[in-house]
């Protein structure tokens, strides 16, 4: 009896320590609709705070965060894999329907991902800046074979020192906002992550290539554009890689970069009400 007490409270505990390394966490408020929000690499569920602030349309909002970031606990790769299956696993056990989808760069593929594998459920989306393959546009000409975790850049970012890495994603920060006040908040996110998470995660996003499930998606879909590096090219991009989505509109945003709700929020809130009210 004794050995079944102890083999029972080791199986409590396994269940705990598993059910505590979920790769998503979930805060929901208000009523009405669900609304999923999904952020982007490294940023936390609250980034969408004062875009629910200025929703005109009532809604039950459920804010995504990612394991690994934001002092959430790490997970075994794959990363993004994992964080698709318990999404949609979410939806399911919460029997949500009529979703709509407001999501942020990986967000928006995350959103994609789910829309081709629910597409009774997803019925609308917005895409703020997010691209169906990155690889495409940052590594032309390379497969998919060649994106892997064990790899000499990887192994280079993983032994950085904390000044090297801060370093290393400075730039990239300051070229993902106009708002200079904003910069430092995202240098902190990227600074906060838990570093395998980050680049191996970031490898993740690099294989990814969502072009092949655009045409499961059914939901009607508005794809708001950065204008950077030059609003003509960017425009090409989002035309080119979501041509298989059926219900979309591709709105640019003039004087943005990629965190287009930092450097025009009014234009930002106003295109997403319209969005929402119409559909």
């Amino acid at each position: 009896m004794k050995n079944l007490k102890i083999t029972f409270v080791l199986l409590l505990m396994v269940s705990f320590c598993f059910a505590q390394s979920s790769a998503i966490k979930v805060e929901v408020s208000g009523a009405g609709n669900p609304i999923l929000f999904l952020p982007g690499f490294t940023n936390p569920g609250s980034i969408w705070n004062e875009t629910i602030e200025n929703l005109e349309q009532k809604g039950e909002h459920h804010l995504v965060s990612y394991a690994g970031f934001n002092g959430n606990t790490p997970i075994a790769m794959p990363w993004y894999d994992t964080i698709k299956k318990e999404l949609i696993a979410y939806i399911k056990d919460k029997k949500l329907n009529n979703v709509n989808i407001i999501s942020h760069s990986m967000g928006g593929n995350l959103a994609v991902d789910i829309a081709a594998a629910l597409p009774d459920t997803i019925t609308a989306m917005i895409l703020v800046d997010s691209i169906p393959c990155m690889r495409a546009l940052m590594m032309p000409g390379v497969p998919v074979s060649q994106i892997q975790y064990d790899s000499p850049y990887n192994q280079q970012m993983l032994d950085m020192s904390e000044e090297q890495f801060k370093q290393s994603v400075s730039f990239m920060a300051q070229n993902m906002t106009n708002d200079k006040d904003k910069v430092a908040i995202l240098l902190n996110w990227m600074l906060e992550a838990d570093r395998k998470t980050y680049v191996y995660g970031y490898t993740d996003l690099l294989k990814l290539d969502l072009r092949n499930v655009l045409d499961k998606v059914k939901a009607k879909t508005l794809i708001l554009g950065a204008s950077f590096p030059t609003l003509e090219m960017a425009k090409g991009n989002f035309e080119k890689q979501y041509a298989s989505l059926s219900q979309k509109t591709i709105e640019m945003v003039p004087d943005s970069k990629h965190f287009i709700m930092f450097d025009q929020p009014e234009l930002f809130y106003q295109k997403v009400n319209t969005f929402l009210a119409n559909d």
